[in-house]
């Protein structure tokens, strides 16, 4: 499981970060990989309302949202909001980052292509304020609910504490660590204890990563799935991306990533290998199953389609045999 922490208060080491923080310890506890973003600490630059997103998918704007924050919010599969209350909102920093989000909600609602991990993703918040009002917290509310949707991922809980102001006093709250432990489980315990497959080819630019993305589409909250090359390229094929959208299968904001390193943060126990061969290495206990599919890189389009349906037809049978 891969948990991305993002959390919002400008101020350093205060009650949001220990709080989010906590959240994260108990999730590696569950065995997940946890990142957390410190969203003061990056580069993100208002929406500027090109509408160049709802028209082709993607932000012109060139800052850390585009190089950094998409790709994470895509490979997550717990998206974990945490914030103080700034006038019954989220801080600026973090609803900068909200705003353009508006990216991944066009590629859904205008462009209609679907996630492959929007089925199963989940959202949770974390929200603290100073004061004890009632209202506190139904801003930020109904923020999350349609940010969490925007980016693929369910509501799926919150934890919201009242009059948190000064040093410590989150750390010091009487409950806070039973109410973490006690939603973590409640959050991650669906997704705990899936059968994890990589699926590995060369370059990790074609077929291992629309092997993937099928299996997370068809099977992710059964399935916990990574992709992975032996000599990973720069970036996934764009002509295996246009062939997906066909599909009607977002394969946006994908990145490629090293085998070794995905086995070690994986553990997988099976590798389905689709081309790197003897440079897979061995590891007791994991199958390693060959599809033998001819790497499509360079070849026309239709060459394309038909690799891409024939790993469709492989993914769909595997799931039946693994999930029997």
């Amino acid at each position: 499981m891969q948990v991305l922490g993002l959390q919002g208060s400008p101020r350093k080491k205060g009650n949001t970060h220990f709080l989010l923080n906590a959240f994260l310890e108990e999730s590696t506890k569950m065995g997940a990989t946890t990142r957390m973003v410190e969203v003061d600490k990056k580069t993100i630059l208002p929406c500027k309302e090109y509408t160049v997103c709802e028209r082709k998918g993607f932000c012109p704007i060139d800052d850390d949202m585009s190089h950094d924050i998409y790709p994470l919010l895509r490979e997550a599969e717990i998206i974990v909001m945490a914030t103080p209350i700034f006038f019954y909102g989220p801080t600026a920093q973090m609803k900068a980052l909200i705003d353009r989000s508006q990216t991944l909600w066009a590629r859904k609602y205008k462009l209609h292509l679907t996630d492959p991990g929007r089925k199963y993703r989940r959202g949770f918040l974390l929200a603290l304020g100073a004061t004890k009002g009632a209202n506190l917290f139904e801003g930020v509310n109904l923020t999350a609910k349609y940010f969490f949707d925007a980016v693929g991922a369910g509501f799926n809980g919150s934890l919201l504490y009242r009059k948190i102001e000064n040093p410590g006093d989150m750390e010091n709250h009487p409950t806070v660590f039973e109410d973490i432990k006690r939603e973590v489980h409640t959050l991650l315990t669906p997704l705990a204890g899936r059968r994890k497959i990589l699926f590995a080819c060369r370059e990790n630019a074609c077929r291992s990563q629309m092997a993937s993305a099928f299996a997370q589409y068809l099977a992710g909250d059964q399935l916990e799935v990574m992709s992975a090359g032996a000599h990973p390229a720069k970036a996934p094929n764009s002509t295996m991306i246009e062939v997906m959208q066909e599909k009607g299968i977002d394969m946006g904001f994908r990145r490629t990533r090293n085998l070794n390193d995905a086995i070690s943060e994986l553990k997988p126990q099976m590798i389905i290998t689709m081309g790197c061969g003897e440079e897979c290495p061995f590891i007791p206990g994991v199958r390693i199953e060959d599809w033998a599919l001819p790497d499509p890189a360079g070849k026309p389009v239709e060459f394309m389609r038909t690799i891409r349906d024939q790993v469709e037809e492989r993914v769909r049978q595997l799931i039946t045999r693994t999930l029997e």
